[in-house]
């Protein structure tokens, strides 16, 4: 079956890659602001796409199998380049592999580059790619989001971007973290019919619905906590509170979700989307801040 280039690409569900560069690009902001010396932006831009490779292959792996499993179906409102035919399961399979496989051969190439110790962060990320189905379907999965989409961007571009590990990058993991669990979290919450009848188990059935629609909230409003707080501690310039700007934004996503109900989560169907959308509009409100505090400073 043939496909075009644009068809392989909406494959790869490129809507989401905020939920993982823009953690790159963020810390990458905040260690220029924090004044650190010599600052290898030829490593950091590498981690960058690297990591949006990784994405894509960690996307196309999770629909493989989420398809193969049955947890996605024609009733599915998440992903369709299985679910519609466009695709067959093997070609999707063998994208992921290719994806991850390009991927690794960046990775190892960025640790020559630059430190032996990102080794251990490149097997983090490889295994949170291939570990995730099977995680996601044991109520795990938004704890593996956390750590290969926050805990490990900003740890990792710390490292190979100051050629040490900056520990305080891990308070802009909390933040980004938060907004892109949403994206799993909301996803979940509005499949869950679906998820029962594929037999697995995510966060948000264990929750409830009501539950899941405060923990989506949480998730909304915790980010614009922490960066008040962090500017007020003064461990961030006072400019990153433009990043409130994004803050009607996250009240809307929180209304669409606080909304629906059990029986009908149609008003949901594309809020992980615009969770993504949130994700790529803060970080960019704070990759202005630090590169403005920093020519003020």
């Amino acid at each position: 079956m043939n496909h075009s280039m644009k068809q392989w690409l909406h494959a790869t569900r490129p809507w989401s890659f905020p939920a993982s560069a823009m953690p790159v690009a963020v810390t990458m902001a905040y260690l220029y602001w924090a004044g650190h010396e010599n600052l290898n932006w030829l490593a950091g831009v590498w981690a960058l796409i690297n990591i949006i490779i990784f994405h894509a292959a960690g996307n196309t792996w999770s629909d493989y199998h989420d398809y193969q499993r049955g947890v996605d179906t024609t009733e599915t409102a998440g992903a369709t380049t299985l679910t519609s035919g466009e695709f067959r399961p093997e070609e999707i399979k063998r994208l992921a592999m290719g994806l991850l496989a390009v991927a690794l051969v960046g990775g190892i190439g960025l640790m020559l580059y630059t430190s032996w110790q990102l080794l251990w962060y490149g097997l983090g990320g490889v295994l949170c790619v291939l570990l995730y189905p099977y995680m996601k379907y044991r109520a795990l999965g938004d704890a593996v989001i956390g750590v290969a989409y926050a805990w490990l961007p900003c740890w990792g571009t710390s490292l190979v971007f100051t050629g040490g590990l900056q520990s305080i990058t891990l308070l802009l993991a909390i933040p980004l973290g938060c907004i892109t669990i949403a994206i799993l979290h909301c996803n979940n919450t509005r499949d869950v019919h679906t998820d029962s009848n594929a037999d697995i188990t995510t966060l948000a059935m264990n929750l409830g619905h009501e539950r899941s629609q405060t923990l989506y909230a949480f998730y909304m409003l915790a980010p614009f906590v922490c960066v008040a707080a962090c500017a007020a501690c003064g461990v961030f310039p006072y400019l990153t509170l433009l990043s409130f700007v994004a803050l009607p934004n996250a009240w809307k996503n929180l209304q669409l979700m606080r909304h629906c109900t059990e029986g009908d989560t149609s008003t949901i169907a594309r809020l992980d989307e615009r969770t993504a959308q949130l994700q790529l509009l803060f970080s960019l409100l704070l990759i202005v801040s630090f590169t403005i505090a920093s020519q003020l400073s």
